[in-house]
């Protein structure tokens, strides 16, 4: 596995892909969808096989200065459950504390919640 930021344009139109086929074309969104407001504020990654296409993606921003939010993390179906969203997330929480995060949040739906509770993550209502 290599875990990377995405460079060229095709990496982007990769890394896009899978975000929107993953959260977004499940609820009939248009592509294009899945790049907002935040992409430009955002640090992308994406964990690739060898072959350079991305099999997991998420992104991380800040809402302060010492809070980060991880956002859009899609693991392709195939790969779920083998460890690949953990490298994710992982990995964005380097980042975040490497920029000064003390808090790190996410919203999360309901059937991903055991994934983040496995992370050390706690719902706050």
């Amino acid at each position: 596995m290599i875990v990377r930021l995405p460079q060229s344009p095709e990496e982007f139109k990769r890394y896009r892909d899978l975000r929107w086929r993953i959260l977004r074309a499940p609820w009939n969104q248009p592509r294009g969808s899945e790049v907002d407001e935040l992409e430009s504020k955002a640090v992308p990654i994406m964990v690739c096989e060898v072959d350079g296409i991305p099999i997991g993606v998420g992104r991380v921003h800040f809402n302060s200065e010492t809070e980060a939010q991880i956002r859009s993390m899609a693991v392709e179906e195939e790969w779920r459950g083998k460890g690949i969203g953990s490298i994710v997330i992982k990995e964005l929480e380097k980042i975040a504390i490497e920029k000064g995060a003390k808090k790190i949040i996410l919203h999360a739906l309901d059937n991903v919640v055991k994934f983040y509770e496995s992370n050390g993550y706690k719902i706050v209502k």
